[in-house]
C-alpha cells in the first residue's frame, strides 16, 4: 500500500526481507497497480499510469489497437513491479459495467460489454505475465451491478440469473487466471443471505461451477464495510465457504492474532492452487524496454 511505499530502493528493501523472513524465493507480494485512482506506487517516483476506461474509450474506435495498447501498459507496469520485488498484481477487473454502477467501478473498469472487457484483460494477464508478475481477475463474480461502494455498504443485486450470464462471460472467458479475488456482494438468485465472499453457495456453485475457475481465490479485502463481524469471525467465514486465502488489509496486530487464532493450516488443495498460480511466473524473465512500451502505449491512446 501507499503507506508502505517511498522510493525505489526502500520497497526493494522491504520486498528482500519479507522474502529473506519467510525463506521463500516465490513469496507471493501483492499490491493493487491498475493505474488511474488505484496506483500504490505513484509520482514523482513513477510515472502515473492511464486507468481502464482510456482503453475502453479506445476500443471504440480500434479494438486492437486497444488490446495491444492494454498489453502493453501491463507488462510495462509489470516491469515496474519486478524491479521493487513484487509478484502479483490484484489486476485486471473484469467488472462489466452497467448504467447505474458504482463510480468506485465505472472509474477502472475496461468497459460495459462482456467481450471487449474479456479481450482486454485478457491481454493485461499476458502483459503482466511477461513481465513476471501474477495477474488476480476481480470481482468474482462480479461488481458491475453495485450501486454502492463496498468499502462503506453492501450492495445487494436483484438481477435474474438470466441477467447476471452478461457478468459472468468475462471470468469464464479467463476461468484458467492462476488467481481470483472475491466480491462482497449479494446476488439474490444464488444467496439472499451472505455476500459472495461469505457464501459457500457462490464459491463452490457459481465461481467454482459456472465460472469454471480452479485457481488461487482470495477475498477483496474484510476490513472493508460491506461486511460485518470481527475481522476473525469474516477471516473464518470467508474461509469456510471456500475461499483459499483471506485478504486483511489494515495490518492491526490484534485483528491478525485474532485471524490466526481462529484459522488452521493451509489446506493442501489450497496450497496446490498457490504452488500453481506461482509457477506461471517461475523461470520467467521480465522482458522488454519500460520507456519503449510507455512509448508504445501512448501513441495507441493517442488514436481515441
Amino acid at each position: 500500500f501507499k503507506r508502505n511505499i517511498e522510493n525505489r530502493e526502500q520497497v526493494r528493501a522491504l520486498t528482500d526481507s519479507l522474502r529473506a523472513l519467510t525463506g521463500r524465493d516465490e513469496l507471493p507480494i501483492l499490491i493493487d497497480q491498475e493505474g488511474g485512482r488505484v496506483q500504490r506506487m505513484q509520482p514523482p517516483e513513477w510515472p502515473q499510469f492511464p486507468a481502464g476506461p482510456d482503453f475502453d474509450r479506445l476500443y471504440d474506435v480500434a479494438p486492437m489497437s486497444a488490446i495491444e495498447a492494454a498489453r502493453v501498459n501491463a507488462q510495462a507496469t509489470a516491469l515496474m513491479l519486478s524491479e521493487v520485488g513484487v509478484n502479483v498484481d490484484c489486476w485486471p477487473l473484469l467488472d462489466v459495467s452497467q448504467r447505474d454502477t458504482t463510480e468506485a467501478i465505472t472509474i477502472r473498469a475496461l468497459g460495459h460489454e462482456p467481450m471487449r472487457v474479456a479481450a482486454m484483460g485478457k491481454a493485461i494477464m499476458e502483459g503482466l505475465r511477461s513481465g513476471g508478475v501474477v495477474g488476480v481477475v476481480k470481482h468474482m463474480p462480479g461488481h458491475g451491478r453495485a450501486v454502492v461502494d463496498t468499502h462503506f455498504h453492501l450492495p445487494t443485486v436483484t438481477a435474474s440469473e438470466e441477467e447476471l450470464e452478461i457478468d459472468l462471460e468475462p471470468f469464464r472467458r479467463l476461468a484458467d487466471a492462476p488467481m481470483g479475488m472475491t466480491s462482497h456482494i449479494v446476488f439474490q438468485t444464488w444467496d439472499p443471505e451472505r455476500p459472495a465472499t461469505m457464501s459457500p453457495v457462490i464459491v463452490e456453485q457459481v465461481i467454482r461451477g459456472k465460472i469454471g475457475f480452479d485457481g488461487l481465490l482470495m477475498t477483496d479485502d474484510i476490513d472493508m464495510k460491506a461486511l460485518s463481524g470481527t475481522a476473525g469471525e469474516k477471516a473464518a467465514g470467508a474461509i469456510a465457504a471456500g475461499c483459499d486465502i483471506v485478504l486483511d488489509c489494515w495490518g492491526r496486530m490484534e485483528e491478525m492474532r485474532e485471524i490466526a487464532s481462529l484459522l488452521n493450516d493451509m489446506p493442501a488443495k489450497s496450497l496446490e492452487r498457490l504452488d500453481r498460480a506461482m509457477a506461471t511466473v517461475r523461470g520467467v524473465a521480465p522482458q522488454g524496454d519500460f520507456a519503449e512500451l510507455i512509448t508504445k502505449r501512448d501513441e495507441l491512446l493517442g488514436l481515441a
